[in-house]
Parts: structure tokens; C-alpha cells; sequence
């Protein structure tokens, strides 16, 4: 029997569930974990994210069963990293409330709603605050798509995890092109080394190959997964949460 393995870093829990494809539960795990205040910061360590995976894969039991799987993740916030993908500051979760300029002056310049804890307004912040990373970013994803990343070497989320990093043009399934035309050409944006759009993850409709596991994926695991495991595009909770309750089923 085939199953598919899916991985969810939520606030307070990492969890790992299996499923058959009657889409039925077949095995599961999690860790228990959470976030901490350091700096003015609200963050975790990314060293915790792969003692947590860890922890949750191993007491998934149909391991050897596993034909596919997917990353989820809590939503938004900010990872910035440098070209070899070194993490320039401490994750910025969500719950920071730190961003209100860059998000009232992203509204009111894109003429949509841009919350505080949106991956670009995280970033346009550090812009104003002048932080020193900031020239340096070569990638910015979220909780999700670095997991994904990591673990399959492809920068790319899914469509609806985009979502909260910038505005999607639902069209083209894609970052809106005149939104990052208009980011590129702020003042204190236009002298920066990178244009915003080679910072971002590629965008991914659902069903669509988002890479397999590889070697040194398989290893961050602990080698409880074998190289190879086809994945899915990296999503958000709001996707999982809205699935989970048939949120999104026909008629709701």
C-alpha cells in the first residue's frame, strides 16, 4: 500500500501524518515546540525545525511506504538568506507586529491591503530601518519553502503560500507584475543590488512536481526517508486549515 506523507510546522506543534488513498489517516507523529521573544523578535531557531521533523517522521510507521509528500507551514512572516543560503537575521515569525509603516505605505502604493506580517512587509521594513543585511539578500521564503528547500533543493512554494509573501495575480497564478514594478521603484528600494521578484520563490499551481527528496534532504531527516520522494508544491495553513475542515469542499 502506497501512502503519502504530509509535514506541518504549526505554532505550538510539528506533525507528520501519513495517509492511504482513500485519504484515510494511517500513522502519525509530532513534536511539541514554541516561539520565542529574543531581541524584540518573536522567532524559533531553524535548528529546532529539524529536531522537530525528526522527531515527528520517526514515529510515522508506514515510513517505507511513502510514495509522496508535501511541506506545510504557519504562514508569512520572514526568512532572509544569502547567496549560499545562510540566514541573514533570526526568522521573523507572523506574530510580529513590527512592520506598520512598510505596510501602510505598501497599501496605500499598491492600492491593497498589505498586513503587517506579509513576507514584503517584513522586508520593506528592514528597507526603512536601513538594516545591514538587507543588500546582501538573495532569497527571501517563508517557514514552508525553506523546509522545501532544503529538502528538495528547489526554491518554490505553492500558489496560495505566495499569497502572503506578495500579492498574486490570479490570472496568471503568479506575483503581480505591476505590484513588483512599483516595489523595484521605491525610492529607498530602487538603488538595491536585486529586484525583488529573483528574491522570491517561484510560484506553483496545486498538482503541480515541486522537486524530490535528495541525498542531503534525506540526511537532515536522519535517513528515516529514502532519497527520491516526489513533493508536492509547499503551502500554507490557511490551504491545510481550509482542507482540514472542508472549508473547501463543493457547496461551502
Amino acid at each position: 500500500m502506497n501512502t503519502c506523507l504530509g509535514i506541518e510546522l504549526g505554532s505550538t506543534r510539528i506533525k507528520a501524518v501519513s495517509i492511504d488513498g482513500s485519504f484515510r489517516p494511517v500513522s502519525s507523529g509530532d513534536y511539541t515546540w514554541a516561539s520565542r521573544f529574543e531581541d524584540g523578535v518573536w522567532t524559533y531557531p531553524l535548528e529546532e525545525v529539524w529536531t522537530g521533523l525528526r522527531a515527528a517522521v520517526s514515529k510515522v510507521e508506514d515510513r517505507e511506504s511513502i510514495a509522496a509528500m508535501g511541506v506545510s507551514a504557519m504562514m508569512h512572516g520572514y526568512l532572509a538568506f544569502d547567496e549560499d543560503w545562510e540566514l541573514l537575521t533570526p526568522f521573523r515569525t507572523w506574530q510580529n507586529t513590527m512592520t506598520g509603516p512598510a505596510a501602510a505605505e505598501l497599501t496605500e502604493r499598491f492600492g491593497f491591503n498589505i498586513p503587517q506580517r506579509w513576507s514584503i512587509a517584513h522586508l520593506y521594513q528592514a528597507v526603512l530601518n536601513g538594516e545591514e543585511h538587507v543588500p546582501r539578500i538573495a532569497h527571501i521564503t517563508t517557514l514552508a519553502g525553506y523546509v522545501h528547500h532544503m529538502l528538495t533543493g528547489v526554491d518554490a512554494v505553492g500558489v496560495g503560500e505566495a499569497s502572503g509573501m506578495f500579492p498574486i495575480d490570479s490570472a496568471a497564478l503568479d506575483y503581480d507584475a505591476g505590484m513588483l514594478a512599483r516595489f523595484d521603484a521605491l525610492p529607498k528600494v530602487k538603488d538595491l543590488p536585486w529586484k525583488l521578484r529573483d528574491l522570491l520563490p517561484e510560484v506553483l499551481a496545486a498538482g503541480r512536481p515541486a522537486g524530490t527528496l535528495t541525498e542531503s534532504g534525506a540526511a537532515l531527516l536522519g535517513g528515516l526517508l529514502p532519497p527520491g520522494i516526489p513533493f508536492a508544491p509547499a503551502e500554507g495553513d490557511a490551504g491545510t486549515g481550509m482542507t482540514a475542515t472542508n472549508a473547501v469542499a463543493p457547496r461551502t
